[in-house]
């Protein structure tokens, strides 16, 4: 037991004095200890410059701060989304010039608002375009495909014919758009060749209506938008062309 008590009595030695703190903590430091004045050191001793500066800009009370201008621009800001636009109209979505369109292209003879015609609104055509490829499906023909190339490829031809013809000229999203619209009659007879056959005399003449029904109301939207008075039996032609294939697509 000797031996241990001196082995412990020497593992806690130290040469490490009260003094020697003192001295390491006024060098780094400049406070004096705890033990020397019993009291307990200021909080600016240990908190940094920056916390301190921090503290002393802040001249609010509690539950009434004041406002820098940093936070009157966040809130400024965040007020701002009040007076955003609504998502469908950021979209181009308007249901209303939808539903104009629509009734312009189910009645030939009303005349079109070429402000409205000339906008580029595709919600509508991807609409038709889609009910006309299921149409095409309840009759057993699986023609997407079909659909979505020939609607590309009649889009980029009548573009080209519509600048050649027209002075304004017109955009690619207005011809898509005009198309567009104009494919739902084509609808109309996909449909019917669910209930029955079109190939025959009864089927052939519906689809010959349905193309002239079709391409009267392109041409005139046409017409109306590009001011292109007394050139629509012209653009007639071509979108009779390309709606005869939407036709044969339906019928065979």
């Amino acid at each position: 037991m000797s031996n241990f008590e001196q082995f412990h009595v020497d593992f806690y030695q130290s040469n490490y004095t009260i003094d020697d703190q003192e001295e390491g903590y006024n060098s780094y430091g400049g406070a004096k200890p705890w033990s020397q004045t019993g009291e307990p050191p200021p909080a600016s001793a240990f908190a940094p410059s920056e916390m301190l500066l921090s503290c002393q800009s802040y001249t609010g009370q509690i539950l009434q701060p004041t406002y820098s201008p940093d936070t009157l621009s966040h809130l400024s800001y965040a007020e701002g989304f009040d007076e955003e636009p609504p998502l469908l109209e950021e979209l181009g979505i308007n249901f209303e010039h939808i539903w104009q369109k629509t009734l312009t292209v189910l009645n030939p003879m009303k005349p079109a608002d070429g402000s409205i015609m000339n906008e580029t609104d595709l919600t509508g055509p991807i609409v038709f375009c889609l009910a006309l490829g299921a149409m095409l499906l309840l009759a057993g023909k699986v023609h997407f495909g079909y659909v979505y190339g020939m609607s590309a490829i009649g889009c980029l031809a009548m573009h080209a014919l519509l600048n050649l013809m027209s002075v304004p000229g017109v955009s690619h999203g207005c011809v898509a758009s005009v198309l567009g619209y104009c494919l739902l009659p084509m609808v109309i007879l996909s449909s019917s060749a669910v209930v029955f056959s079109l190939q025959g005399i009864p089927g052939t003449l519906l689809a010959l209506f349905i193309i002239g029904w079709c391409s009267l109301s392109a041409s005139k939207i046409f017409t109306s938008a590009l001011a292109m008075e007394g050139q629509q039996l012209l653009i007639a032609y071509p979108c009779a062309l390309l709606y005869g294939l939407f036709a044969l697509l339906a019928v065979f």
